[in-house]
């Protein structure tokens, strides 16, 4: 029987990661089943398990490809752009994680479990993609702020990154979310990514642009 080409164990684990993309639109991480991804394949579940031992590694893939499509997005307009103001990086970036609900609801998951629950390989693999990601917006800011010492563009990565984590839960509140806080006696503010994003990355520039 002939070896599977790269490109073919490429194709079936796009194909794997997309099914889940598509469940997870209307499901949650819990509730997805490796059953439910295989019926949105052209193959089995026990086929799956040839390219992903664990639904946990679908989600991680599935990360990565946003993080990939995110450091590609921001390569490409620090490439394309001669100059940004820090008003400027703070749009484009509050911008293009509008885009990417998809990443930021990942991104709220716990990823203790959901790496724990990986193969080292394919973590390997993942945290390329999280570093390369890291790197995209460091080179970002190092371009267009050239007042800010390595120590400041490292500030702003590490303090940046951290807050993604939470954009998802404060910008996506379910109704019963919702009747809970005013229940408890919580005033509820609506906030959007555009605001939050824009808000943090324009505050942090300054700051370091003070020092």
């Amino acid at each position: 029987m002939p070896r599977k080409t790269q490109e073919l164990i490429d194709a079936r684990r796009s194909e794997i990661i997309g099914a889940c993309e598509e469940l997870y639109v209307t499901k949650g991480f819990k509730d997805i089943t490796m059953a439910d991804i295989a019926e949105k394949t052209t193959f089995t579940r026990t086929s799956i398990y040839n390219y992903f031992q664990t639904k946990e590694e679908i989600f991680l893939a599935l990360l990565q490809r946003e993080y990939d499509s995110w450091a590609d997005a921001i390569d490409d307009a620090a490439e394309r752009r001669e100059s940004m103001s820090a008003e400027d990086i703070a749009d484009f970036l509050a911008s293009s994680l509008e885009e990417r609900r998809q990443m930021l609801r990942i991104l709220s998951m716990n990823h203790y479990d959901m790496e724990a629950g990986s193969r080292i390989g394919n973590l390997t693999e993942f945290k390329r993609s999280y570093g390369r990601t890291l790197d995209s917006v460091g080179s970002m800011i190092r371009k267009f702020c050239v007042g800010l010492s390595d120590e400041d563009v490292s500030g702003f990565v590490y303090s940046f990154f951290p807050f993604l984590y939470g954009l998802c839960p404060y910008t996506e509140v379910t109704p019963k979310q919702e009747e809970a806080m005013e229940a408890a006696g919580i005033g509820f503010v609506r906030h959007t990514v555009y605001g939050l994003a824009y808000g943090m990355v324009l505050g942090l520039l300054t700051a370091y642009n003070r020092r």
